[in-house]
């Protein structure tokens, strides 16, 4: 565990290099575009610094307003609280997390923040519904190993910052022929390869996303359900929790491609009952219930 939480540290620090170092590209290029002159370059920096801070201390709540989440009513609070207590104390990592629910019937689940003291488990109100107390038990468990292993950081930080990357990368590639169509003959060539840049940025910023999505491999998927049958010793409520979520017919409305691979399981329906392939987010349901029937 402790090899796959210094793991997941490196990777985070890449992927906020990473993320510094693209920004700066693709907002230099712009100023360039628009003869922003000498201070193009102070000025991409700038703003790549405070858009990676920006978006490390404030990745959770990012991603609980994208969910559009709110934070549990008392009622709804008590009921996981006493799943919580439990299961914080079996985990040892110290704190509770805070609690956020999400109005939709499909049972589903994620957690996210930086750190295990600035954690967040959010649950669909359908998890909260459907699911008895063993069933989200295992759930919770799996939710609160992703926050001790320090996969959210991780998380959290693929889903802010390369969903800024992807969204800048088209601003960059629309304000070239916005630009473009103001430039003189003199000054074509230059933008003809700026433009060139900006649709390069455009074809591989998705590529890129999905890629960085990838870094959260299968495998913590794994080791989250391994994780969570340790703290609760109850493999059993993990595996039926898995099978009622898979069958489920319900769609996640709020969810997106750049959030998914955060979920319990995958929140889009028609992955639920595929195998999955080098692409997916998520392992598929027989490979997740074999592994935990192994451990038994």
């Amino acid at each position: 565990m402790y090899e796959d939480i210094r793991s997941n540290k490196i990777k985070s620090g890449f992927i906020v290099f990473a993320f510094v170092f693209v920004i700066t590209l693709i907002v230099y290029y712009i100023c360039m575009a628009f003869d922003f002159g000498p201070f193009s370059i102070v000025f991409a920096l700038t703003f790549s610094a405070i858009s990676a801070f920006i978006s490390y201390y404030n990745s959770d709540k990012i991603v609980l307003s994208m969910s559009k989440a709110r934070p549990a009513t008392h009622e709804e609070q008590q009921k996981l609280v006493n799943i919580l207590e439990a299961l914080v104390v079996s985990s040892g990592i110290g704190v509770t997390p805070k609690l956020y629910v999400i109005e939709d019937g499909q049972p589903n689940a994620f957690a996210t923040g930086r750190d295990p003291e600035h954690s967040v488990i959010c649950v669909t109100t359908g998890l909260l519904e459907k699911l008895d107390y063993y069933e989200l038990e295992g759930v919770i468990g799996h939710e609160l190993a992703h926050i001790a292993n320090y996969d959210i950081r991780l998380s959290a930080i693929v889903t802010v910052m390369v969903g800024f990357v992807v969204m800048l990368s088209d601003i960059f590639t629309r304000s070239f022929f916005f630009s473009g169509r103001k430039s003189s003959n003199n000054d074509s060539n230059g933008n003809a390869i700026l433009m060139l840049v900006g649709l390069i940025f455009l074809v591989l910023s998705p590529i890129f996303g999905k890629l960085m999505q990838l870094a959260i491999s299968r495998r913590r998927e794994f080791l989250a359900d391994a994780t969570s049958v340790k703290y609760t010793r109850n493999p059993d409520g993990l595996i039926s929790a898995l099978e009622k979520i898979s069958a489920d017919p319900d769609e996640l409305e709020v969810a997106n491609k750049s959030t998914a691979h955060m979920y319990f399981a995958s929140p889009f329906r028609d992955n639920k009952i595929k195998k999955s392939s080098i692409w997916s987010t998520h392992p598929s349901l027989d490979e997740r219930v074999n592994a935990i029937r192994n451990l038994k």
